[in-house]
């Protein structure tokens, strides 16, 4: 005896794959960008923007240690207002 009404839904609507590709992309977005500036800009181009003055400091230096924190912290934000206006596109925000 199995009840039907306690099985919860499976089977993914066209709906829900579109918001969970456009969640993953915004993700992808978000990770890609705080890589580049963390890792890029603070480690990898550091020497090129070592000539670069920023509070008394070169940006390389600055990026590594402010300004990828910084950029997280927009991240962040960002993230989370996108996902509030995505939640009322596709109809599941809380509010």
């Amino acid at each position: 005896m199995t009840d039907q009404a306690s099985k919860p839904e499976t089977k993914a609507t066209e709906t829900d794959r579109g918001y969970w590709t456009a969640n993953v992309r915004i993700i992808a977005v978000c990770l890609v960008i705080w890589a580049i500036v963390s890792f890029g800009f603070g480690i990898l181009l550091r020497p090129l923007l070592a000539g670069i003055s920023v509070g008394g400091t070169d940006l390389g230096f600055w990026f590594a240690q402010q300004g990828s924190i910084l950029v997280f912290l927009a991240l962040i934000f960002f993230y989370a207002w996108r996902m509030n206006k995505l939640d009322r596109e596709y109809g599941v925000d809380e509010g």
